[in-house]
Formats: structure tokens, sequence, C-alpha cells
């Protein structure tokens, strides 16, 4: 195996220490991994596509997930006592990402009721409970964020709202760059 020297700056030294030691002792392993990175992403940056970081995931579970892509657009909607962003991104790999955001469901003591929601909210008691004059109570489930990678534009059709893939089907197959010989 080749060796290559490094020449390492003093400011640097203790960025290599910790490099070293969150790698198990092998800074090769970790300076690769960077440069491979490195090499994935400004190539990527080359052809048009940027770092697309998503957060995936419910409450305490929620990850960041990360990919390079470019945005072929959003789409956002109320659904029930919740909103819902929806997203897809076209990757450097010609695969296509959908990334769905659903914002927390609330509830409360005066809108519980789904047929008199409206009467409720103009009652004497909500407007008690608006001064704080009243007790109230409320609740909410916790909002989540999906990621679905699918292998065809086609494929998202039924998975997002039907407006937003007539919007963006022109968008699927275009290239991010596109080079002119001019």
């Amino acid at each position: 195996m080749p060796n290559k020297t490094i020449y390492v700056s003093d400011d640097d030294l203790p960025l290599f220490q910790r490099a070293t030691e969150l790698a198990g002792g092998k800074l090769s392993a970790a300076i690769s991994t960077a440069l491979r990175r490195y090499v994935e992403m400004e190539e990527g940056r080359e052809e048009g596509y940027d770092e697309i970081i998503v957060k995936v995931g419910q409450g305490a579970a929620v990850r960041k997930q990360r990919f390079s892509g470019i945005l072929l657009g959003e789409w956002g909607r109320t659904a029930g006592q919740r909103n819902e962003m929806f997203r897809v991104y076209r990757s450097r790999k010609g695969k296509y990402v959908l990334h769905v955001e659903r914002s927390p469901e609330w509830t409360d003591s005066m809108t519980r009721d789904a047929d008199n929601w409206l009467t409720g909210l103009f009652s004497r008691e909500a407007l008690r409970t608006y001064l704080g004059l009243a007790d109230s109570d409320w609740g909410f489930i916790q909002g989540e964020s999906t990621i679905e990678v699918l292998e065809t534009f086609e494929q998202l059709r039924g998975k997002v709202p039907d407006e937003f893939y007539a919007m963006i089907t022109d968008l699927g197959g275009s290239p991010a760059v596109e080079d002119l010989d001019i």
C-alpha cells in the first residue's frame, strides 16, 4: 500500500488527533471517508445538485438524513387539524425522493367535536376560555416526517396530491444542469 505524507499545521493538530480518536486510531480511514464525501458532494454541486438534509421520524426518534439532489417542487395543504408539506427531489443517481412533513395535530375542548366546532368556537364558554375566565384542556399528537425513495417519477402518482403531481410532471426528467455548446 503506498504511503502519502500529509503535513499538518500546529493549529490543525488537535483536529487530526480528534479525527484519529473517532476513527478508532486509524487516521487514514477518517481521511479517506472525508475525502470520499467531499469529492461526491463537490462533483454533485458541479452538476447542479445541492446537499439536502431532511428530518425523518417522530418525537424523540427524529433523525437527519442527507443526500445529493435537486428540489423539483413542494406542496402544502391542511388535512384535518394538521398541515402537510410534500417535497419532491430528484437525486443525483436519478431516483425520486418524496419527503412528507406532517405538523402536530392539536385538539382542544372547544374544537374536539368536529360536527359542532364552529358553534363551539363562538359559544359563551369559548369566549370565557379565551379570556382566561374558564378552564380548558388541549392536547396534540406529535408531528412526523417520512422519506420514500422511488425508482421512477410515475411512482409518485397517488403518493402526492394530484394537482402537485401535474405541476411537477414536466420537471421529472429534466437535467439539473444543461451544458450549452455556444
